[in-house]
């Protein structure tokens, strides 16, 4: 039975509009996007498999690219998925465009996870700010492997002086997964810090960026 066949009530389309997004399930949301299911396949099930060949909701929407090798998924449902992702991204990007000031570390922390946790490589990236907390840029400075990434602080106190930053929150995502801070960034934390303290930038905070909620390493006295 297609999905058109069912109750109105119980149509993923039809409950998005009627209950909101809160009223449907992760396989629900993928199906709105997918649109259609295929032979013999509703769009529900395929949602579900989907999630669960890409092991999570989380790990389907970081490599969109693995819905192609899955049977039903072509070129127009990747797209889809692929762009969903993307106005997600940008829509969190709209709230730290340049002039905003920063409220609380909550604001930082939800835009770097949005920037940061998808990617299957490891990205060390910096967040500028003015004297009065104002966001003047977003940069990713350094990408690496699964296994990290070559941080120089040369080139950050080079990319502070270049943004003219007064202050600075660092920023790293784990492709593991794992947020917890690893001794080595501890130490690159320490080095930066120290190389900032020259030329009269601080160091706020460094986000470490994993499946679940950002750690600060400021909130854990690592800096």
């Amino acid at each position: 039975m297609s999905i058109r066949d069912w109750p109105e009530g119980e149509r993923p389309r039809e409950k998005l509009l009627r209950r909101g997004t809160r009223g449907l399930s992760d396989a629900e949301l993928i199906a709105v996007l997918l649109g259609s299911g295929v032979r013999g396949k509703d769009a529900i099930t395929l949602a579900r498999e989907l999630i669960m060949a890409a092991g999570g909701l989380h790990a389907l929407l970081a490599d969109p690219d693995n819905t192609t090798r899955h049977p039903g998924i072509g070129p127009a449902k990747r797209a889809r998925l692929i762009a969903s992702l993307e106005l997600a991204r940008r829509s969190l990007g709209e709230q730290l465009t340049a002039g905003t000031s920063l409220r609380n570390p909550r604001d930082s922390g939800d835009y770097l996870r949005a920037q940061l946790r998808h990617l299957p490589y490891e990205v060390f990236a910096c967040l500028y700010l003015d004297n009065r907390h104002r966001v003047l840029a977003f940069e990713e400075l350094f990408r690496g492997t699964v296994d990290g990434a070559s941080v120089h602080p040369r080139e950050v106190v080079r990319a502070c002086l270049k943004h003219n930053a007064c202050a600075v929150i660092l920023a790293h995502n784990h492709p593991s997964g794992v947020a917890e801070p690893s001794n080595a960034d501890r130490a690159i934390t320490h080095a930066l810090r120290d190389a900032l303290q020259l030329v009269d930038v601080r160091v706020l905070d460094h986000l470490v960026i994993g499946a679940e909620e950002p750690v600060s390493m400021a909130a854990l006295g690592m800096l």
